[in-house]
């Protein structure tokens, strides 16, 4: 669907509510990962890329996601040029009877680059290799969540492909059945050792009968002590565990560990049907070993039940304090089974003790993301606030536990029904994440980065704060501002321009510095397609853009990792170009879904 960039994004809305919170002289900030207006954020042969974390020493690490739907060839003889063009959205569907390809590769990227700084550079795990490299298909998707200032990156990745014959279709040769040992397992890389992160609960045992299941684990955080946190499998569901008798029953035709990749696999809804009791879980790391402790949960399960309850540490800090959601009755009433934000703390034996964050009636759930060494925690909750359904931001002092949590007001007043999460805070008490920056009922809202200084209640739309460089302006001769062209050649010869623009849509993390990571909508024209998906290539070899109705090319927003710093002699832009219209097809917005929460499980893959 097209539409104008103005509608599309909103920006006079950007524009006012920015003006709404300009009483405190807000930091002025650059992007410092541009390179000739365009941004050095994913990795080659990838279309996204997020930067998810960083540390003291201005060291991130990100994913990169989606390869693009181009041949070989395209690139090797030179067609095309990766870069200048979006390929369309490809699926990615589970099945046993497909090779499993990989869709999430992960990268550091660090300021203290002679050659290149900030440029996102592939780092392995689990085999996987550079995504550039068509020669191997890979089948382990990566992902990176953290790091601390010693380097060491925490995450989680798949298990490698395994095949076996199969043997349901004798007049097909090389047909196989594809499976793995796990679907995700949490890891921990330092320098170039891996250590994996396997969860307690691994094995289906009945009778005398003990399936290999892998179970699931992810590491979320880490901090300067080297304790990781995240989650992980104790037990499987009361419905996982029959769908394992069934494979291991006389009515399954399949190879065990096929019968038991097809049932972990999710299906067309979403849905897996072995699922696991996953319980709130950290890891200390001391000289390369991993030592794992079961968090509490927020309830006692009756004697019995067969109900499948769910917590997750989220974040921590260098006290040990961690924080994230569980499951809980709140006030001990069973029939108000929620998942609320909670934080974990030892207690003077040394034990981990479990503190839910109370949360009134008309809140229906919440979250934990992060806690600073002051032990203020930032998180949201979900409630309908004017009719609708929104998340906001609060933050929450630990040591003041009788105070409860305080929403802050964003760009109002009083509290707007504008949906706003926090992903990090900094010991100067700076929380980042994203807002939405329109105030539209029935239709999609997009997002921006904010900046929140819990000091002076400042809270601000990070796209506001930027120079007019970092939003892609170039200065005229004459001094005015506008928006840089960036030019293309296309199949027919023609040279094409079109306005250069980036959009911070995300502030993934702040560290004491005020350097934020995160990610950014860039501006990219997309390619012609024909039916069968290939790229329309013209006489002189190059690639057909697609057009509109006045013959400029048509483009999209795709995110890209981006990287902000203080500026220390810039000014904040403050040109309003909010009447450009501009050809514009909003691609790649949903691709964020999964960063806004670290997912229990993650459902789909998708080449964006």
């Amino acid at each position: 669907m097209k539409l104008k960039l103005d509608n599309a994004l909103s920006l006079v809305a950007l524009g006012v509510l920015g003006v709404l919170n300009s009483a405190h002289a807000a930091p002025v900030y650059e992007i410092v990962n541009i390179d000739s207006y365009d941004l050095k954020g994913t990795l080659e042969g990838t279309r996204n890329g997020y930067a998810l974390g960083i540390n003291a020493n201005d060291e991130l690490v990100g994913i990169s996601k989606g390869k693009k739907k181009l041949s070989t060839a395209d690139v090797e003889d030179g067609v095309i040029d990766v870069e200048d063009g979006i390929a369309p959205e490809e699926s990615i569907t589970y099945s046993i009877n497909k090779a499993i390809i990989a869709n999430n590769f992960t990268f550091v990227a660090k300021e203290n680059d002679a050659s290149n700084p900030w440029l996102p550079t592939f780092d392995s795990i689990n085999g996987t290799t550079v995504p550039s490299d068509t020669s191997v298909i890979n089948s382990v998707d990566s992902f990176y969540y953290g790091i601390n200032d010693a380097g060491l990156k925490v995450g989680s990745m798949t298990a490698s492909e395994k095949k076996t014959e199969n043997t349901a279709t004798t007049d097909v040769t090389d047909d196989y059945w594809y499976y793995r040992d796990f679907e995700f397992r949490g890891v921990v890389k330092t320098g170039d050792a891996e250590i994996p992160l396997p969860p307690p609960y691994t094995q289906y045992v009945k009778d005398d009968k003990t399936v290999e299941l892998g179970g699931w684990s992810a590491a979320s955080a880490v901090n300067n002590n080297n304790l990781v946190v995240g989650y992980a499998s104790t037990d499987i569901s009361k419905y996982g565990g029959d769908r394992v008798t069934y494979c291991l029953g006389s009515d399954n035709t399949l190879p065990l560990d096929v019968c038991v990749q097809n049932e972990q696999y999710p299906n067309t809804s979403g849905t897996r049907n072995i699922q696991y009791q996953t319980r709130a879980y950290v890891w200390q790391i001391d000289n390369g070993v991993a030592t794992g402790t079961t968090l509490p949960l927020g309830l006692t399960p009756a004697s019995g039940s067969t109900l499948t309850f769910t917590a997750q540490a989220l974040g921590v800090n260098d006290n040990g304090v961690v924080v994230g959601r569980s499951h809980v009755y709140r006030n001990n009433n069973t029939d108000k089974l929620r998942q609320d934000a909670a934080y974990w703390s030892k207690d003077a034996e040394g034990h981990y003790q479990y503190h839910w964050i109370p949360m009134g009636e008309s809140i229906s759930s919440s979250i934990a993301y992060d806690v600073n060494d002051s032990g203020i925690l930032v998180g949201s909750y979900r409630s309908y606030i004017q009719g609708y359904l929104r998340d906001k931001f609060f933050y929450f002092d630990t040591n003041t536990p009788d105070v409860g949590y305080v929403t802050p007001n964003d760009f109002a007043t009083t509290t707007s029904d504008l949906s706003s999460k926090p992903k990090d805070i900094n010991n100067k008490g700076q929380v980042v994440g994203y807002i939405e920056t329109t105030y539209d009922k029935e239709k999609p809202r997009p997002k921006a980065g904010f900046l929140y200084e819990k000091s002076t209640g400042e809270f601000s739309n990070v796209n506001t704060l930027l120079t007019c460089e970092s939003k892609g302006f170039e200065k005229g001769s004459d001094g005015n501002w506008t928006r840089h062209q960036v030019e293309v050649q296309d199949g027919s010869g023609k040279v094409l321009t079109y306005n250069s623009d980036i959009l911070v849509v995300e502030a993934s993390s702040i560290n004491e510095n005020g350097t934020i990571v995160g990610t950014a909508f860039i501006r990219k024209p997309s390619y012609q397609f024909d039916d069968k998906g290939n790229v329309v290539v013209g006489e002189n070899g190059l690639p057909l853009f697609e057009l509109s109705g006045n013959g400029d090319p048509v483009t999209a927003y795709i995110p890209r990792m981006v990287v902000l710093k203080p500026s220390t002699n810039g000014e904040a832009c403050t040109v309003d170009d909010s009447t450009e219209a501009g050809n514009y097809e909003r691609k790649g917005a949903a691709s964020l879904a999964w960063l806004l929460v670290l997912p229990l499980i993650w459902f789909r893959r998708r080449i964006r």
